[in-house]
């Protein structure tokens, strides 16, 4: 993690934030702790949508490999056990929105 993301955060804080191990944890740990993080400290901690748990998707425009760049779990509208992946295409700079039902 970049230290720079840190900044503001005591020793300790910055030791929970670190073991912390996916972005439930780290948000859980955040409201415990009164902290505020900005949406860029969330995805350096919790690597993104992360290559294990975010469908692999190419660009209907250029067909280059998508990058997810956020997750959201059951979006308003949606269905208990939804999961919306927001991509965006790092050639062409496409953005889209994939919906996944984990039930």
């Amino acid at each position: 993690m970049r230290e720079d993301l840190l900044k503001g955060l005591s020793e300790e804080q910055i030791a929970k934030v670190k073991a912390c191990k996916n972005q439930e944890e780290l948000l859980k740990m955040a409201q415990e702790e009164g902290i505020e993080l900005t949406d860029e400290q969330l995805e350096a901690v919790s690597g993104g949508c992360g290559t294990l748990t975010a469908p692999e998707a190419f660009c209907k425009k250029c067909g280059g490999k998508a990058k997810c760049y956020h997750k959201m779990r059951n979006p308003i509208g949606w269905s208990p056990g939804t999961n919306a992946y927001e991509y965006e295409c790092p050639n062409c700079g496409a953005k889209w929105t994939t919906y996944t039902n984990m039930y």
